[in-house]
């Protein structure tokens, strides 16, 4: 009997903006568009949960040095809610474990989303990928095991009603990193005094990448591998919001070898990374710029000239 053979990898350097399907953990999702682009390395820069679809940025390669730098970006969402109901997992995959009233007006729903906006403390939920003693929360919540949380500080931009017929509301959401849409959601339920879950949700932005911009699965599928190919990001497409400069190539050489060359610029900022380019404008990766030295230091740098 025949084995099949094995796909064969290849190097794939870039970031592909996935639009995730529900029904499916970020890293299936990854493991699929992977297995699509024949990658060596992928990573995503950041879970979103089997319920949400949107804008899901996946590395490949070199790509993956840099994923952590989005992390710490804003975000943008759209979620619907159900008012009225409380659910055990704060979206739908989880059973109905309590109610209340759902005959909500729009003002007493507009007044709470304004009580929501700005600088606010937010307690993760129990079902979410945070971990405890190495473990996720959600695999505690699973067995009814509550692990005591602490609430941390966040920011809401905004929250725009974009729909609003009771129990049904659908909003628009800028925050910052580390906010859980199913807990803003409660959180609005209780000023108003009632219950609320998700029922769905949708990133559409993050780091500046918006969900137009995004590509299914089945779409890539539909595509041979030049085609394929050609949709992916440079790798410095994740650490655009940093500040740049550009090295002459004995100094591109030194950080390569682990020195750190001299660069006199009193504007660069400390204490974050600088995007380094050649003269013929290739990306060479993040330094730090040490002021008190007036040299650069290597932080993450790429070993492809592709």
């Amino acid at each position: 009997m025949n084995t099949p053979a094995k796909t064969a990898k290849r190097p794939v350097n870039g970031v592909l903006l996935l639009d995730k399907p529900q029904g499916l953990s970020s890293n299936t999702a990854l493991q699929k568009a992977r297995r699509l682009y024949r990658a060596e390395k992928a990573g995503h820069t950041g879970v979103l949960d089997p319920l949400a679809t949107g804008l899901l940025p996946v590395c490949f390669g070199e790509a993956t040095k840099f994923a952590q730098y989005l992390l710490d970006a804003d975000k943008a969402y759209t979620a619907t809610l159900k008012l009225g109901e409380a659910s055990s997992t704060g979206d739908a995959e989880g059973e109905i474990i309590d109610t209340a009233r759902s005959d909500i007006s729009l003002t007493e729903f507009q007044d709470a989303c304004t009580a929501l906006t700005g600088a606010i403390r937010q307690v993760p939920p129990m079902f979410s990928a945070l971990k405890h003693e190495g473990k996720p929360l959600y695999e505690y919540a699973r067995k009814g095991i509550v692990i005591e949380r602490k609430a941390r500080d966040i920011t809401i931009y905004a929250i725009n009603i974009r729909e609003f017929t009771a129990p049904k509301a659908v909003i628009d959401v800028r925050c910052s990193k580390g906010t859980y849409i199913r807990t803003l959601s409660e959180d609005i339920a209780k000023h108003i005094g009632t219950f609320a879950h998700l029922t769905a949700l949708r990133r559409t932005e993050t780091a500046g990448f918006a969900i137009d911009q995004t590509h299914t699965l089945e779409a890539l599928e539909a595509l041979n591998e030049a085609e394929r190919d050609a949709l992916l990001l440079p790798c410095d497409a994740l650490v655009q919001h940093l500040p740049h400069i550009t090295l002459a190539e004995n100094a591109v050489t030194m950080l390569k070898f682990g020195q750190q060359p001299a660069f006199k610029n009193s504007g660069l900022p400390t204490n974050t990374p600088i995007r380094i380019y050649s003269e013929n404008g290739e990306f060479i990766g993040l330094a730090d710029y040490l002021a008190d030295k007036g040299r650069l230091k290597a932080l993450r740098l790429m070993n492809t000239t592709s």
